[in-house]
């Protein structure tokens, strides 16, 4: 039995990667079996540095509140940045060159600059130029670099998901009289987001992950600037680590898994059920007074 991309392993292939899988795990856990001796060498087992973990004062004081102000800047940077990075990705296969080319600029100058530089720059500028409170220009600057940096990678990403499709898609809306926005909201936007929505996610984790920068550089206190303040109050840095890489580990594991379930649905509802597009239809989509050849069937 074959695949379109490789075929299927024989009996000395099966044997072989049975073989690789054993040694792969039982090398996994002689590394884990190292990780727990060395620990436990250390000190860093002892239950008086993993209780406080166990009592609700670590969590509502210190990694609740940390982890809300992570939500919350991840969650305004991917508001913002979503609909700014498809504009910007759209602009780019404009055919219009005043459109296209300030567009590409943009998206290239951003895309270049690292987040960390953006976000200490506009800290700088709401210090310097604005009446922003010093208590919120923190979360202020960690968005704006967030939105910034990412705004960029997602147009690249829409741009790449729009010239993945096949260009038959294209020509068949033109063959029936559509306009070219009409084309891309109601052909190739729907189509292209069931193919970007990987990328899409996994720009989304990034976004989660790059808040920490803020809470390193501009005091902004997220998840791993609050475990900082705990692990100085409870001499527990290295459990504090471990709890809080947890956390980002479930976090990003939720949204990675309804990305998943998204993408499968959207996948399910696109299936085709063999219906065929009416004449009304595409009277309505094309524009008024546009002529449409369509061949009516009896």
């Amino acid at each position: 039995m074959t695949s379109v991309l490789y075929d299927a392993p024989g009996p000395r292939a099966k044997r072989r990667n049975l073989i690789f899988s054993v040694v792969f795990f039982v090398l996994l856990a002689l590394f884990l079996w190292w990780i727990w001796r060395t620990m436990d060498n250390k000190g860093q087992l002892k239950w008086a540095l993993w209780e406080p973990f166990t009592t609700s004062q670590a969590w509502t004081t210190y990694l609740l509140p940390g982890l809300g102000n992570t939500l919350k800047a991840a969650a305004l940077a991917m508001v913002i940045a979503l609909p700014l990075g498809a504009l910007f990705g759209i602009a780019r296969l404009s055919d219009h060159r005043w459109v296209r080319i300030p567009a590409a600029a943009v998206v290239e100058f951003f895309r270049s600059i690292p987040v960390l530089l953006m976000m200490l720059f506009a800290f700088e500028f709401y210090v310097r130029s604005t009446d922003i409170s010093s208590e919120d220009r923190p979360l202020y600057a960690v968005v704006t670099g967030l939105v910034l940096y990412n705004a960029s990678v997602l147009a690249e990403v829409v741009r790449a998901g729009i010239l993945a499709l096949p260009k038959g898609q294209t020509e068949a809306a033109y063959a029936v009289g559509l306009r070219k926005g009409q084309t891309m909201s109601s052909i190739l936007l729907p189509q292209a987001v069931t193919v970007m929505l990987p990328a899409i996610v996994s720009q989304l984790v990034v976004i989660v992950k790059d808040t920490a920068l803020g809470g390193v550089m501009l005091n902004f206190t997220e998840l791993l600037n609050s475990r900082s303040t705990l692990a100085a109050n409870y001499a527990n840095v290295v459990a504090s680590f471990i709890v809080v890489a947890v956390i980002y580990i479930v976090l990003n594991f939720l949204l990675t898994s309804f990305a998943s379930w998204l993408e499968n649905r959207l996948r399910r509802s696109k299936k085709s059920t063999g219906a065929v597009v009416g004449v009304d239809a595409v009277a309505e989509l094309a524009a008024p007074g546009e002529h449409t050849d369509v061949i009516k069937t009896p």
